[in-house]
Protein backbone atom coordinates (compact mmCIF):
# COMPACT_ATOMS: atom_id res chain seq x y z
CA UNK A 1 0.00 0.00 0.00
CA UNK A 2 1.26 3.50 -0.75
CA UNK A 3 2.10 5.67 2.21
CA UNK A 4 0.51 9.12 2.46
CA UNK A 5 2.70 11.54 4.34
CA UNK A 6 1.37 14.32 6.58
CA UNK A 7 2.65 17.85 6.58
CA UNK A 8 6.27 18.56 7.41
CA UNK A 9 6.51 21.10 10.22
CA UNK A 10 7.38 24.48 8.83
CA UNK A 11 6.48 23.61 5.23
CA UNK A 12 5.12 26.49 3.16
CA UNK A 13 2.02 26.03 1.05
CA UNK A 14 1.81 28.50 -1.86
CA UNK A 15 -1.36 30.49 -2.47
CA UNK A 16 -1.26 32.21 -5.83
CA UNK A 17 -5.02 32.81 -6.01
CA UNK A 18 -4.96 36.09 -4.13
CA UNK A 19 -5.81 39.01 -6.38
CA UNK A 20 -4.53 41.90 -4.27
CA UNK A 21 -2.33 44.07 -6.46
CA UNK A 22 0.76 46.00 -5.47
CA UNK A 23 2.38 48.87 -7.33
CA UNK A 24 5.26 51.15 -6.45
CA UNK A 25 3.73 52.22 -3.14
CA UNK A 26 4.17 51.11 0.43
CA UNK A 27 1.88 48.32 1.59
CA UNK A 28 -0.39 49.37 4.41
CA UNK A 29 -1.02 45.88 5.81
CA UNK A 30 0.27 45.64 9.39
CA UNK A 31 1.76 49.11 9.13
CA UNK A 32 3.56 50.26 12.27
CA UNK A 33 4.28 53.83 13.36
CA UNK A 34 7.71 54.77 12.04
CA UNK A 35 10.43 55.85 14.46
CA UNK A 36 12.62 58.83 13.62
CA UNK A 37 15.49 56.66 12.35
CA UNK A 38 14.05 53.29 11.29
CA UNK A 39 16.32 50.41 10.44
CA UNK A 40 15.94 49.94 6.69
CA UNK A 41 16.63 47.05 4.33
CA UNK A 42 16.30 46.30 0.62
CA UNK A 43 16.03 42.94 -1.16
CA UNK A 44 17.10 42.89 -4.82
CA UNK A 45 14.65 40.46 -6.40
CA UNK A 46 14.18 41.73 -9.96
CA UNK A 47 16.68 39.51 -11.81
CA UNK A 48 15.85 37.32 -14.79
CA UNK A 49 17.51 34.15 -13.47
CA UNK A 50 18.93 33.30 -16.89
CA UNK A 51 21.20 30.58 -15.50
CA UNK A 52 18.13 28.87 -14.03
CA UNK A 53 16.16 28.58 -17.24
CA UNK A 54 13.82 26.99 -18.23
CA UNK A 55 12.43 26.79 -14.67
CA UNK A 56 12.94 30.49 -14.01
CA UNK A 57 10.71 31.19 -17.02
CA UNK A 58 7.88 29.72 -14.93
CA UNK A 59 8.75 30.87 -11.40
CA UNK A 60 11.04 33.81 -10.52
CA UNK A 61 14.19 32.61 -8.84
CA UNK A 62 13.48 34.54 -5.66
CA UNK A 63 10.33 32.41 -5.16
CA UNK A 64 12.05 29.07 -5.68
CA UNK A 65 11.28 26.98 -2.60
CA UNK A 66 14.08 26.20 -0.18
CA UNK A 67 12.93 23.24 1.92
CA UNK A 68 9.41 24.19 0.79
CA UNK A 69 9.71 27.83 1.78
CA UNK A 70 10.16 30.57 -0.87
CA UNK A 71 13.63 32.06 -0.73
CA UNK A 72 12.24 35.60 -0.61
CA UNK A 73 10.04 34.68 2.33
CA UNK A 74 13.04 33.30 4.18
CA UNK A 75 15.13 36.43 3.55
CA UNK A 76 12.29 38.67 4.70
CA UNK A 77 11.78 36.57 7.83
CA UNK A 78 15.47 37.01 8.64
CA UNK A 79 15.23 40.76 8.06
CA UNK A 80 12.18 40.93 10.32
CA UNK A 81 13.87 38.92 13.06
CA UNK A 82 16.86 41.27 12.87
CA UNK A 83 14.62 44.19 13.78
CA UNK A 84 14.29 46.05 10.48
CA UNK A 85 11.18 48.22 10.31
CA UNK A 86 11.24 49.49 6.71
CA UNK A 87 11.84 47.02 3.89
CA UNK A 88 11.74 47.50 0.12
CA UNK A 89 11.76 44.80 -2.57
CA UNK A 90 12.20 45.39 -6.29
CA UNK A 91 10.49 43.29 -8.96
CA UNK A 92 10.62 42.90 -12.74
CA UNK A 93 10.67 39.35 -14.06
CA UNK A 94 7.32 37.62 -13.38
CA UNK A 95 6.59 40.52 -11.04
CA UNK A 96 2.95 39.58 -10.49
CA UNK A 97 3.97 36.32 -8.82
CA UNK A 98 6.28 38.15 -6.44
CA UNK A 99 3.66 40.78 -5.70
CA UNK A 100 0.96 38.22 -4.94
CA UNK A 101 3.31 36.41 -2.59
CA UNK A 102 4.20 39.62 -0.76
CA UNK A 103 0.56 40.67 -0.50
CA UNK A 104 -0.45 37.38 1.08
CA UNK A 105 1.95 37.35 4.01
CA UNK A 106 1.51 38.99 7.47
CA UNK A 107 4.72 40.99 7.56
CA UNK A 108 5.62 42.76 10.77
CA UNK A 109 7.38 45.67 9.06
CA UNK A 110 6.48 48.42 6.62
CA UNK A 111 6.94 46.94 3.15
CA UNK A 112 7.33 48.78 -0.14
CA UNK A 113 7.57 47.28 -3.62
CA UNK A 114 9.51 48.92 -6.42
CA UNK A 115 8.30 47.54 -9.74
CA UNK A 116 10.69 48.01 -12.65
CA UNK A 117 8.93 48.02 -16.06
CA UNK A 118 12.43 48.12 -17.52
CA UNK A 119 15.08 46.06 -15.74
CA UNK A 120 17.41 48.56 -14.09
CA UNK A 121 20.27 46.20 -13.26
CA UNK A 122 22.07 45.86 -9.96
CA UNK A 123 22.94 49.56 -9.76
CA UNK A 124 19.79 51.13 -11.17
CA UNK A 125 17.61 48.85 -9.08
CA UNK A 126 19.54 49.73 -5.93
CA UNK A 127 19.19 53.44 -6.73
CA UNK A 128 15.41 53.09 -7.02
CA UNK A 129 15.22 51.11 -3.78
CA UNK A 130 17.25 53.81 -2.06
CA UNK A 131 14.75 56.39 -3.25
CA UNK A 132 11.86 54.29 -1.97
CA UNK A 133 13.60 54.01 1.41
CA UNK A 134 14.40 57.75 1.34
CA UNK A 135 18.13 57.36 1.44
CA UNK A 136 20.69 55.44 3.39
CA UNK A 137 22.12 53.92 5.30
CA UNK A 138 20.25 50.70 4.59
CA UNK A 139 21.02 47.02 4.35
CA UNK A 140 20.92 45.56 0.83
CA UNK A 141 20.73 41.82 0.20
CA UNK A 142 20.78 39.99 -3.13
CA UNK A 143 17.62 37.95 -3.55
CA UNK A 144 19.38 34.82 -4.79
CA UNK A 145 21.56 33.93 -1.81
CA UNK A 146 20.98 31.80 1.27
CA UNK A 147 22.91 32.77 4.38
CA UNK A 148 22.78 32.84 8.17
CA UNK A 149 24.67 36.13 8.47
CA UNK A 150 23.52 38.38 11.31
CA UNK A 151 22.04 41.29 9.36
CA UNK A 152 21.76 43.50 12.42
CA UNK A 153 25.44 42.96 13.23
CA UNK A 154 26.34 43.82 9.64
CA UNK A 155 24.60 47.18 10.01
CA UNK A 156 26.33 47.83 13.32
CA UNK A 157 29.65 47.32 11.54
CA UNK A 158 29.02 50.17 9.12
CA UNK A 159 30.74 53.51 9.78
CA UNK A 160 29.72 56.93 8.48
CA UNK A 161 33.10 57.57 6.84
CA UNK A 162 32.38 54.77 4.36
CA UNK A 163 29.93 55.26 1.51
CA UNK A 164 29.19 51.51 1.65
CA UNK A 165 30.26 48.45 3.60
CA UNK A 166 30.64 45.25 1.59
CA UNK A 167 30.46 41.95 3.45
CA UNK A 168 33.26 39.75 2.09
CA UNK A 169 34.34 36.16 2.61
CA UNK A 170 36.70 33.59 1.15
CA UNK A 171 34.71 31.70 -1.47
CA UNK A 172 36.59 30.61 -4.59
CA UNK A 173 35.94 30.98 -7.51
CA UNK A 174 34.10 34.21 -6.68
CA UNK A 175 37.12 35.91 -5.06
CA UNK A 176 37.38 39.15 -7.05
CA UNK A 177 37.53 41.85 -4.37
CA UNK A 178 40.82 43.03 -2.84
CA UNK A 179 40.80 44.69 0.56
CA UNK A 180 43.27 45.87 3.20
CA UNK A 181 42.95 47.54 6.61
CA UNK A 182 39.17 47.33 6.50
CA UNK A 183 38.78 49.02 3.11
CA UNK A 184 38.19 47.76 -0.41
CA UNK A 185 41.15 48.51 -2.68
CA UNK A 186 40.05 47.02 -5.99
CA UNK A 187 37.18 45.09 -7.58
CA UNK A 188 37.64 42.73 -10.49
CA UNK A 189 41.27 43.67 -11.20
CA UNK A 190 44.21 42.92 -8.93
CA UNK A 191 45.80 46.09 -7.49
CA UNK A 192 49.51 46.79 -7.48
CA UNK A 193 51.56 44.32 -5.49
CA UNK A 194 51.57 45.04 -1.78
CA UNK A 195 48.43 47.18 -1.84
CA UNK A 196 46.15 44.38 -0.64
CA UNK A 197 46.20 40.75 0.36
CA UNK A 198 44.55 37.82 -1.38
CA UNK A 199 41.18 38.47 -3.00
CA UNK A 200 37.86 37.73 -1.35
CA UNK A 201 34.28 37.32 -2.58
CA UNK A 202 31.31 39.64 -2.19
CA UNK A 203 28.57 37.86 -0.26
CA UNK A 204 25.71 39.79 -1.85
CA UNK A 205 25.18 41.66 1.43
CA UNK A 206 26.15 45.29 1.99
CA UNK A 207 25.22 48.44 3.84
CA UNK A 208 24.56 51.35 1.49
CA UNK A 209 25.38 54.81 2.82
CA UNK A 210 23.68 58.00 1.60
CA UNK A 211 26.63 59.11 -0.57
CA UNK A 212 26.76 55.77 -2.39
CA UNK A 213 23.50 56.66 -4.11
CA UNK A 214 25.23 59.67 -5.70
CA UNK A 215 27.25 57.26 -7.84
CA UNK A 216 24.12 55.56 -9.20
CA UNK A 217 22.23 57.34 -12.01
CA UNK A 218 18.48 57.62 -11.54
CA UNK A 219 15.94 55.92 -13.78
CA UNK A 220 18.30 53.99 -16.04
CA UNK A 221 20.01 50.60 -16.08
CA UNK A 222 23.37 50.61 -14.36
CA UNK A 223 25.88 48.12 -13.00
CA UNK A 224 26.67 48.28 -9.29
CA UNK A 225 30.28 47.19 -9.77
CA UNK A 226 30.89 50.20 -12.01
CA UNK A 227 29.50 52.45 -9.29
CA UNK A 228 31.83 50.97 -6.69
CA UNK A 229 34.79 51.45 -9.04
CA UNK A 230 33.83 55.07 -9.72
CA UNK A 231 33.57 55.71 -5.99
CA UNK A 232 36.99 54.19 -5.34
CA UNK A 233 38.51 56.21 -8.18
CA UNK A 234 37.05 59.36 -6.62
CA UNK A 235 38.82 58.59 -3.34
CA UNK A 236 35.77 57.40 -1.45
CA UNK A 237 36.08 54.74 1.20
CA UNK A 238 34.23 51.48 0.54
CA UNK A 239 34.56 49.49 3.74
CA UNK A 240 35.25 45.75 3.84
CA UNK A 241 33.63 43.65 6.55
CA UNK A 242 35.30 40.24 6.34
CA UNK A 243 33.35 37.32 7.84
CA UNK A 244 34.01 33.63 8.39
CA UNK A 245 32.39 30.66 10.09
CA UNK A 246 29.00 31.42 8.57
CA UNK A 247 26.71 29.60 6.13
CA UNK A 248 26.42 30.96 2.61
CA UNK A 249 25.16 29.50 -0.65
CA UNK A 250 24.54 31.13 -4.00
CA UNK A 251 21.38 29.79 -5.67
CA UNK A 252 22.18 31.06 -9.15
CA UNK A 253 22.35 27.66 -10.89
CA UNK A 254 20.28 24.48 -10.64
CA UNK A 255 23.27 22.60 -9.22
CA UNK A 256 23.77 25.24 -6.52
CA UNK A 257 20.05 25.19 -5.73
CA UNK A 258 20.10 21.41 -5.19
CA UNK A 259 23.31 21.71 -3.16
CA UNK A 260 21.68 24.27 -0.86
CA UNK A 261 18.92 21.83 0.09
CA UNK A 262 21.43 19.07 0.75
CA UNK A 263 23.60 21.29 2.93
CA UNK A 264 20.61 22.40 4.97
CA UNK A 265 19.47 18.81 5.49
CA UNK A 266 22.99 17.90 6.59
CA UNK A 267 22.76 20.52 9.34
CA UNK A 268 25.23 22.98 7.82
CA UNK A 269 23.16 26.00 8.86
CA UNK A 270 21.81 25.52 12.40
CA UNK A 271 21.00 29.22 12.55
CA UNK A 272 18.45 28.77 9.76
CA UNK A 273 16.87 25.55 11.06
CA UNK A 274 14.15 27.39 12.98
CA UNK A 275 12.69 28.68 9.72
CA UNK A 276 11.94 25.18 8.46
CA UNK A 277 10.88 23.17 11.48
CA UNK A 278 12.33 19.73 12.25
CA UNK A 279 14.78 18.69 9.54
CA UNK A 280 14.54 15.19 8.13
CA UNK A 281 15.95 13.70 4.94
CA UNK A 282 13.86 13.28 2.87
CA UNK A 283 12.14 16.54 3.72
CA UNK A 284 8.44 16.00 3.03
CA UNK A 285 5.53 18.26 2.20
CA UNK A 286 1.83 18.01 2.86
CA UNK A 287 -0.03 15.02 1.42
CA UNK A 288 2.90 13.29 -0.29
CA UNK A 289 2.28 9.70 -1.38
CA UNK A 290 5.26 7.36 -1.41
CA UNK A 291 4.69 3.91 -2.89
CA UNK A 292 6.37 0.70 -1.79
CA UNK A 293 10.06 0.16 -2.38
CA UNK A 294 11.00 3.81 -2.91
CA UNK A 295 14.65 4.55 -2.11
CA UNK A 296 16.01 7.92 -0.96
CA UNK A 297 19.75 8.50 -1.22
CA UNK A 298 19.98 11.75 0.72
CA UNK A 299 19.52 15.41 -0.17
CA UNK A 300 15.85 14.98 -1.14
CA UNK A 301 13.10 17.55 -0.68
CA UNK A 302 9.51 16.91 -1.77
CA UNK A 303 6.89 19.64 -2.07
CA UNK A 304 3.23 19.08 -1.25
CA UNK A 305 0.98 16.53 -2.98
CA UNK A 306 3.92 14.73 -4.61
CA UNK A 307 3.52 11.10 -5.74
CA UNK A 308 6.57 8.83 -5.88
CA UNK A 309 5.92 5.56 -7.73
CA UNK A 310 6.95 2.13 -6.53
CA UNK A 311 10.66 1.26 -6.58
CA UNK A 312 11.68 4.77 -7.67
CA UNK A 313 14.99 6.16 -6.46
CA UNK A 314 15.80 9.80 -5.62
CA UNK A 315 19.10 11.35 -4.59
CA UNK A 316 20.06 15.03 -4.32
CA UNK A 317 16.77 15.98 -5.94
CA UNK A 318 14.15 18.66 -5.29
CA UNK A 319 10.58 17.95 -6.37
CA UNK A 320 8.09 20.80 -6.40
CA UNK A 321 4.39 20.68 -5.53
CA UNK A 322 2.09 18.29 -7.34
CA UNK A 323 4.76 16.46 -9.34
CA UNK A 324 4.61 12.71 -9.98
CA UNK A 325 7.56 10.34 -10.38
CA UNK A 326 6.71 7.15 -12.27
CA UNK A 327 7.52 3.71 -10.82
CA UNK A 328 11.13 2.63 -11.19
CA UNK A 329 12.41 6.08 -12.21
CA UNK A 330 15.84 7.06 -10.87
CA UNK A 331 16.59 10.75 -10.34
CA UNK A 332 19.88 12.24 -9.16
CA UNK A 333 20.86 15.91 -8.98
CA UNK A 334 17.55 16.98 -10.51
CA UNK A 335 14.91 19.65 -10.03
CA UNK A 336 11.33 18.72 -10.92
CA UNK A 337 8.87 21.56 -11.60
CA UNK A 338 5.39 21.75 -10.10
CA UNK A 339 2.82 19.44 -11.63
CA UNK A 340 5.28 17.62 -13.87
CA UNK A 341 5.06 13.87 -14.46
CA UNK A 342 8.48 12.24 -14.79
CA UNK A 343 8.32 9.01 -16.86
CA UNK A 344 12.08 8.42 -17.27
CA UNK A 345 15.26 8.41 -15.27
CA UNK A 346 17.49 11.48 -15.31
CA UNK A 347 20.65 12.89 -13.82
CA UNK A 348 21.60 16.56 -13.51
CA UNK A 349 18.48 17.81 -15.28
CA UNK A 350 15.77 20.40 -14.73
CA UNK A 351 12.51 18.67 -15.60
CA UNK A 352 9.66 20.97 -16.67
Amino acid sequence: MPKKVGSQAGAWEPDLKKSESIVNTALTKNRKPQPANPAKAAILAAGLGTRLRPLSDLVPKTLWPVLNRPLLGLLLAQVEDAGFLQVAVNTHHLAEQVQRFLAGQPWGFNLSVSQEPELLGTGGGLKRLGEVLRGGPFLAVNGDILTDLDFAAVCRGHREDAIATLVLHDCPPYNKVWAAAGSVRSIGEAPARGVAGRPLAYTGVQVVGPRMLDYLPAGEPYDLVNAWRRALAAGERVAALVVSGHFWQDLGTPAAYVLAQRRLLQGAAPGLARYFGPLADPFLGTGDIIDAGVRFGGGVCLGSQVRIGAAASLKNTVVWDGAAIDPGVELEDCVVASGVRVPRSARGEVLV
